[in-house]
């Protein structure tokens, strides 16, 4: 048996010989024979990648052996024992929780405010942000230097962001130092000056940090999506705001937003780490004691500018870039929408590469193993952003402009397919990365805080990590094909495009 194998691989071996001879030859040699046509290259561009596809479905084992391609499922019951996150509501309707950690010698605190850039009109969009870069610029009892003194000589670290929705300032110090933040997050929020000349110096400031952000292409998408998306609403509106806006914002409209929307019920005082639950709630009643109480919410803001989804393109050519970015997205889940995790589960199901770091024919995303094997992608993301009402599902990608047609196929085909084909090894692979995801996001105490503050916003309360497990572990395949049909199946979408 085994020397037939050898005669027969020998034997395939002087074909392969004689047939490369005969290609050598010139068309016009008489050792030519004409009844066997030359091999072409396009047929040897056909047969690599077939070859390549072969690959994809039939993986080397050696890889296998270690990359467990049956996931199992994993034990929780050690995160039963997680911190507790304490919560007190003052007559204000200011909530106030906090997860101590025993072991940790340092704290993060901070205030996190349910308002952003969505609840800005369109005159006023820009002003949480402009804000944002004020509220560092002296107050009534402390000027510029003497603030940024008092945190450098604590070694901590002060910072705030604004986003669509949120806006927060929080401060990471030493475990003796937590007072002290606190009353310094309370001076600001509370008793900013707002100088005028500071007001025009912050303006060029913006307006070059603006130019920055125009220069980070994956920004300038993810902007653009918005706008298509959301036409005609707030949510379709930039963080930063239009030039135009930078220049006449004044002092009147950032103290007017304040009012308007820095009041109590929607506020969270979040602190993680090396403190005291009563010890807070004790300095917060002491301390922020000039907050409106207006109970207005941001969820009933929201239901009179609600944000409508649109299915639209927007293209935008720059021959500056040599590569080419596009993302599509269809609409999303809201944060208290059922769906969210299994939307959640589905964007690690389509997973993330970077041609940079590599791996990506081995990953458990067909996605990511059909663009590295095929290599017509420099990077590929999936992403799954929530709002209020609403959502954007879908994904980013960076590709050669030779490659969109075939990145887009293959993009538009994996997702289509979570509608009609997924199994439950690849939702069980998903539903363990996520939840590794997960774990490492809200390790540290600023990454806690501000899981606490987001979540105390979004959903009125902290969800405990076992109970997000069991939600997750909910999800299968029937799960997934359902929701995939709600939010995919036959749905119009947008798309932005940067394109070289």
């Amino acid at each position: 048996m085994a020397i037939r194998k050898l005669l027969s691989r020998r034997n395939f071996v002087l074909s392969r010989r004689s047939a490369s001879t005969l290609v050598s030859h010139d068309a016009t040699s008489p050792s030519l024979s004409p009844a066997t046509p030359p091999v072409m290259l396009y047929d040897r561009q056909a047969e690599a990648v077939r070859s390549k596809i072969q690959r994809l479905n039939d993986p080397d084992p050696r890889f296998l052996r270690y990359a467990f391609p049956h996931p199992a499922l994993a034990d929780h019951t050690s995160i039963l024992s997680a911190p507790e996150t304490r919560v007190t509501t003052l007559p204000n309707g200011l909530r106030i929780a906090t997860e101590a950690t025993l072991a940790s010698r340092t704290a993060t605190i901070g205030v996190w405010i349910d308002a952003g850039s969505r609840f800005e009109s369109e005159e006023t969009n820009g002003t949480a942000h402009f804000l944002e870069h004020m509220i560092f610029k002296g107050t009534d009892s402390r000027t510029v230097r003497q603030l940024e003194e008092e945190i450098e000589n604590m070694g901590g670290h002060l910072n705030a962001y604004t986003s669509r929705e949120q806006t927060t300032y929080y401060a990471k110090v030493l475990d003796k130092d937590v007072p002290k933040a606190l009353e310094i997050l309370a001076d600001i929020l509370q008793n900013s000056s707002f100088d005028e000349k500071r007001i025009e110096r912050e303006r060029n400031v913006i307006l070059r940090e603006m130019e920055e952000v125009e220069g980070q292409t994956e920004e300038v998408i993810f902007d653009h999506l918005h706008a298509t998306a959301f036409q005609y609403t707030s949510l379709g509106r930039t963080i930063l705001g239009p030039a135009q806006n930078i220049k006449t914002i004044t002092k009147e409209h950032l103290k007017n937003y304040i009012s308007s929307h820095y009041t109590a019920p929607r506020m969270v005082i979040s602190a993680a780490g090396a403190v005291k639950h009563e010890d807070i709630v004790g300095q917060v009643k002491k301390l922020f004691t000039k907050l409106s109480d207006d109970p207005t919410t941001a969820s009933q803001l929201v239901e009179k500018e609600p944000a409508f989804f649109t299915g639209s393109e927007v293209r935008m050519i720059d021959d500056d870039i040599p590569i080419a970015q596009f993302a599509v997205a269809f609409s999303g889940a809201s944060w208290s929408d059922p769906d969210s995790i299994a939307l959640m589960v589905m964007q690690s199901m389509l997973g993330s590469w970077n041609k940079n770091v590599g791996g990506g024919k081995h990953m458990g995303s067909e996605l990511v193993q059909r663009v590295s094997i095929n290599d017509i992608a420099e990077s590929v993301m999936a992403f799954n952003t929530n709002y209020k009402d609403t959502g954007l599902f879908g994904v980013y990608a960076a590709a050669k402009p030779d490659c969109l047609d075939d990145l887009a196929y293959a993009i538009m085909h994996e997702i289509s397919k979570l509608s009609y084909r997924v199994s439950e090894a690849d939702v069980t692979r998903a539903r363990n990365q996520l939840k590794y995801s997960l774990q490492l996001h809200i390790d540290g105490t600023s990454p806690a805080a501000e899981d606490i503050g987001r979540q105390i916003l979004t959903y009125g309360r902290r969800v405990p990590v076992a109970e997000l497990f069991a939600r997750i572990d909910a999800v299968d395949a029937n799960t997934v094909k359902r929701v995939a049909n709600r939010f995919i199946f036959d749905q119009v979408m947008p798309f932005a495009f940067l394109i070289y």
